[in-house]
Parts: structure tokens; sequence; C-alpha cells
């Protein structure tokens, strides 16, 4: 297990490289990378049991980002687990790239579903984790949702079928950062009580902080059931760790300039990288 010290350095280097690679595409979506930098972390470098080796074994957990706009943060989770070199960064959006605007199962290791259509992430986690439990694997699910995409209906017809199934090896996470494209989302539509409603679907359900690693590994061991399907809703700050960019739709899909970019860099602690 790493030391809390080593995976806070780690979510720092996946900062600047979400910074480094929005700027250098010119485009992205910089506010959802950032609020979910330590639930990457925690579930690549700490929870997650897979092999860099043979990343499609079937002996190994998966992981599913239905919310594909925040894919920067998982690029750079999975160069810096090694499963690719982290100079392939730079290519984020460009023509024949591997890591494109959302994800590609196609083009990567170790990505399940090309996600981005958002309120289907769930649904295809249900199957995979269905698909487990009759292939008799004991792996687990794990389905990283934004808290706007909890709007569109399909996820509560996913929540409903998990929880008629009984599927324990399903792990659903909430980025609970209350802001989405154009707004906060209590104003564009609430969705609370959010506690309350996963509950009522037959969801084994934990909160935790989402920027906190002792705060995120309790909340993953509480929601984890064999009998029940889990959801962890991690409390956020979209931009976390930019100071300009925390807690305003104003970067959800926006490129800093220059001048912004090397302020960013400095907050996160990479001013030393900015060229």
């Amino acid at each position: 297990m790493p030391e809390t010290e080593d995976l806070i350095e780690l979510a720092r280097t996946v900062r600047r490289d979400v910074i480094e690679m929005v700027c250098s595409a010119g485009s992205g979506h910089p506010g959802g990378s950032l609020s979910v930098v330590e639930i990457l972390v925690t579930l690549f470098f700490d929870r997650m049991r897979l092999d860099v080796e043979r990343p499609h074994q079937e002996e190994r957990d998966r992981f599913v980002l239905s919310k594909g706009h925040a894919c920067p943060a998982l690029y750079s989770v999975l160069a810096r687990r090694g499963f690719f070199e982290p100079s392939e960064l730079l290519t984020l959006r460009s023509l024949g790239s591997r890591l494109q605007g959302h994800p590609d199962m196609r083009k990567l290791p170790f990505l399940e579903a090309s996600t981005g259509s958002l309120g289907h992430g769930l649904g295809i986690s249900v199957g995979l984790a269905r698909g487990l439990r009759l292939k008799g694997l004991d792996k687990r699910v794990y389905c990283l949702m934004g808290d706007g995409e909890l709007q569109e209906g399909s996820i509560w017809e996913s929540a409903m079928t998990a929880a008629h199934h009984r599927l324990g090896n399903l792990v659903a996470v909430v980025d609970r950062n209350r802001v989405q494209l154009d707004g906060r989302v209590e104003t564009v539509m609430d969705v609370e009580p959010l506690r309350d409603k996963w509950l009522a679907f037959g969801w084994n359900v934990a909160e935790a902080d989402g920027h906190d690693f002792d705060s995120l590994g309790e909340g993953f061991r509480r929601c984890e059931s064999e009998n029940s399907p889990g959801v962890l809703i991690a409390h956020t700050v979209k931009g976390k760790g930019v100071s300009f960019m925390e807690d305003t739709c104003l970067w959800h899909g926006a490129c800093p300039d220059g001048d912004q970019r090397k302020a960013a860099l400095r907050e996160i602690g990479g001013a030393e990288n900015a060229r």
C-alpha cells in the first residue's frame, strides 16, 4: 500500500499533467478533471487489482469513466501507473492520437468502455458486474460519475437493476462537485436528497472527502458489500488545486491562456516545469 505522502505527490503530478495537456491541446475539460484526481489515484494506485503487463487479463478489476470528459485526469493516471509513456500525454486531442477528447477503448489498454455520452457508464458497469458474476469471477467494477450526470434517467434505471441483481461487486463513485456545464447542479436540476435516493434504490451508501486519501479509503471500505451494490459520494471541488478554477462552471470546458497556465502550475507546485 503506498504511503499517503506518495499519493499526495502523485495527485500533484496528475494536476500538473491535466493543465499541460489541456494547454497543449488548446481545448479540454480542466474543471471536472481536477475534481476527480484523488479518486482516480486512490483507485489505480491503492484500490483496484490490476496488472500493467497484462491489462486485459480476466483476473482484474474493471473501471468505467462515465464522465468521459474528465479523461485528461484518467490518461495521466494511466500513464503514471505505467500503461504508457507520460510523454504521450501532450498528444491529447491531436489527430491520430490515442488520447482523444473522450476515452476510446479501442486505442488504450485497461479501458472497458468508450464513454462521454452522460448517463451510459453505470448501465455499462452493471452489465460488466453481472457478467463477472455469471463467470464466477470475484472481481469488482468501479464506475465514476458526475453529480450533474445523475439528472439522467438512465442512471436510476441502472441503479434499480443493480440492486435487483444484488451486484455486490459493483461500486459507483459520484464526483459531488456541485457544478456542471452551465451552472450549479441545484440550479439546473437538483439531485438531492442524494444519499436517501441511493438508499431507497437498495444501495449501500458512504460519503467521503473526495480530496482526502484517508477519507476516500475509509469510504470505499464502508460502501463495498458482498450483498448489494455500493456508492461512494465523494465531496469534491470543481477545479481543485487552481484557485481561479475552483467551484465555477467557467472552467468546465475552457483552456487557460499562457499566463493562466503559469499561474495554475505555480499553485499546484509545478512552476519549475513552465515553458
